[in-house]
């Protein structure tokens, strides 16, 4: 062959042959309580985060345009402290080239989060975080998956007014944002509903001897108790509501008596009920990603646990930020924040949406809780959801059987 066909011939190939494509990692950084207080709390929602990660990356990644992208973590341990966040957000911001940033575990650690996010322009998902707040400060690239601390409680509370009206109501709650803010929806709520609340008491987050505020309780004569705060006081709360007998129509606690673990307090779990951002028998039909049930048939493959609801709102989170991303057809901020705005679609962890008015931006408004309460089922302590009655997969037990 002389020279001309050859080089005929390479530039043919040349021409013919695809372009070839590198494929950059998507970036996706955040700290999670690897230690510290939270760490209970945090460690589901991480594992929520990894199942989704694996699984988008097995299927080659993210689709931005004609291409996918797969994804990579930045992550650091917070040990549960804001200064710590705060230092750590700037790092995966400016250091680590974070192209997308989750935010920490509770409403006190994301608060100081988004003041980064914020500052850099970058779009954070936030789960863990039900503080109302945030939103409030406007903020415009910060979107919510949990629905609002406010109404936390507002399905324990329906349920005391249909079957007791008559309850009095101990409401005992940790000094922290999130559960201050529970409680002060909460109160509002039970005023609203022509319920008597008798006791309206924070306790530090540190708490760790209850008796002084459980003998104000018998003292008013309350007989519903409900808030709570984290995993750390709720389950050492539930335990000693145990050791001393309390006669109580319906305890419901924040956060605690969704994390597996909280089965092992044994008989002080018993009929402790607790607000939920999702449960696995909550029979949701998706726009897009898993079902229910599929989602937790591969999270107890992977990790051999039953999911909760932390569990749920990390691999919601990410499929939250994939969808708005492969909508977009770009990692453009602005592009993907546009889709983030105008979302309004079921998954398995329910109905997204997001407020669009400059008053609470970001503000999750399309998702519902549902009352999960622990009940014994062939001898073993399982959750059901008991409200409201028509999603319940058990009927509500109140009183609470002794």
């Amino acid at each position: 062959m002389n020279r001309l066909a050859l080089s005929l011939l390479v530039s043919a190939s040349l021409v013919s042959a695809p372009a070839m494509t590198y494929a950059k990692d998507i970036v996706i950084g955040f700290t999670t309580s690897e230690t510290g207080k939270l760490n209970a709390d945090s460690a589901p929602q991480m594992q929520g985060f990894e199942l989704w990660r694996d699984q988008v990356n097995a299927k080659g990644g993210i689709k931005v345009g004609g291409d996918k992208y797969p994804v990579k973590f930045v992550k650091y341990d917070d040990q549960s402290t804001s200064g710590r966040v705060q230092q750590l957000y700037v790092r995966l911001v400016t250091q680590d080239n974070a192209d997308f940033l989750f935010s920490p575990y509770s409403s006190g650690l994301t608060a100081t989060a988004a003041i980064i996010s914020e500052q850099y322009g970058k779009v954070m998902i936030t789960t863990g975080a039900a503080e109302g707040k945030t939103y409030e400060l406007g903020n415009q690239h910060l979107f919510q998956t949990y629905t609002p601390a406010n109404l936390y409680l507002a399905s324990a509370l329906d349920a005391v007014k249909a079957k007791a009206p008559k309850s009095k109501i101990a409401l005992i709650y940790e000094n922290g944002g999130f559960a201050k803010a529970v409680a002060t929806g909460a109160k509002a709520y039970a005023d609203k509903l022509g319920l008597n609340v008798v006791i309206d008491e924070a306790y530090d987050a540190s708490t760790t001897d209850f008796s002084p505020i459980l003998n104000k309780v018998v003292s008013s004569g309350a007989d519903v108790l409900i808030g709570g705060g984290h995993f750390a006081d709720g389950s050492t709360l539930a335990r000693q509501l145990r050791e001393q007998n309390m006669k109580l129509k319906m305890i419901s606690l924040l956060v605690a008596p969704d994390v597996p673990k909280f089965a092992g307090l044994g008989s002080a779990a018993y009929g402790v009920s607790v607000p939920s951002q999702w449960e696995s028998d909550a029979s949701y039909t998706p726009d897009f990603g898993p079902t229910a049930a599929q989602f937790t048939k591969d999270y107890e493959n992977r990790f051999h646990v039953h999911p909760g609801y932390h569990a749920a709102g990390g691999y919601a989170s990410g499929l939250i930020l994939q969808h708005a991303i492969e909508q977009a057809g770009s990692l453009d901020t602005d592009k993907v924040t546009a889709q983030l705005n105008k979302m309004d679609a079921t998954t398995f962890y329910g109905h997204i949406r997001f407020a669009n008015d400059e008053s609470r931006h970001g503000l999750q408004v399309g998702h519902d809780m549902v009352l999960a309460q622990w009940q014994k089922k062939g001898g073993e302590l399982e959750k059901e959801v008991v409200w409201p009655e028509a999603a319940g997969t058990a009927p509500l037990m109140f009183p609470i059987s002794q």
